[in-house]
């Protein structure tokens, strides 16, 4: 495939990203809940939670991985002020601005054996998305993992005047590990987002700031501490 070929690919990849994240934004309108954490340990989940659980019975019960694992309200930093939150447990929420239409369902070939994402909507321009699968196995997380990571990589080289993300950083915890990545604009300059893939036990996640932040780095690297908290929890 030649470099024109390339960068046609991922810019329909985008177009199609773009118009994805539309219709989502539609449907957040219409379903956008308030602040309250989805953590199972509060006396009520979130609106957005019991709607899932009335949705998706069957994914609730698969063991393992549910709402409460995802970014919650009071992990954002100051600065970062959640207004809404639309919770789904289908595996069907597209992974990143790398990933065009690929979900977690179509990277774990249905393999996983449960889903949850959540997007999150923000008082600023941007939001948060986070996708998270549980594997049967350990090696199969792995797998995952590795794929997560290269599908980000194939955005960190583009041509002069094209986003892309930057370096990999890694934080390691007691649950688990986060590659964490700026993302640069086209003129060279940190955008104020970024993207990170974690994995912790036979759990994977990729979540993603998008916005103008003036520290991004703290913001970024905060945010992939928090849910690399809740994945291990």
């Amino acid at each position: 495939m030649t470099e024109n070929q390339t960068v046609q690919q991922k810019s329909v990849r985008r177009t199609r990203l773009a118009a994805a994240v539309c219709f989502a934004a539609s449907l957040i309108t219409v379903s956008v809940v308030g602040t309250q954490s989805a953590s199972a340990d509060g006396a009520a989940h979130s609106a957005a939670h019991r709607t899932a659980v009335a949705a998706h019975p069957a994914a609730v019960a698969a063991p393992g991985l549910g709402s409460a694992d995802l970014v919650q309200s009071e992990d954002f930093q100051q600065g970062l002020n959640p207004v809404g939150a639309t919770v789904a447990l289908t595996g069907r929420q597209g992974l990143s601005a790398c990933s065009g239409e690929e979900t977690m369902r179509d990277l774990t070939k249905d393999q996983a054996t449960a889903y949850a994402s959540v997007t999150w909507t923000l008082d600023t321009e941007g939001r948060l998305l986070e996708s998270a699968a549980s594997a049967p196995t350990e090696t199969a997380a792995a797998t995952w993992e590795k794929q997560l990571v290269a599908l980000v990589q194939d955005c960190q080289d583009e041509p002069a005047g094209h986003w892309r993300y930057g370096a990999a950083h890694t934080l390691t915890g007691t649950g688990g590990t986060a590659h964490w990545y700026l993302a640069y604009n086209g003129d060279g300059a940190v955008s104020g987002g970024g993207v990170a893939v974690l994995r912790s036990g036979t759990r994977v996640a990729i979540v993603e700031l998008t916005g103008r932040r003036t520290d991004a780095p703290a913001y970024v690297e905060g945010i992939a501490t928090a849910a690399l908290n809740r994945l291990s929890s």
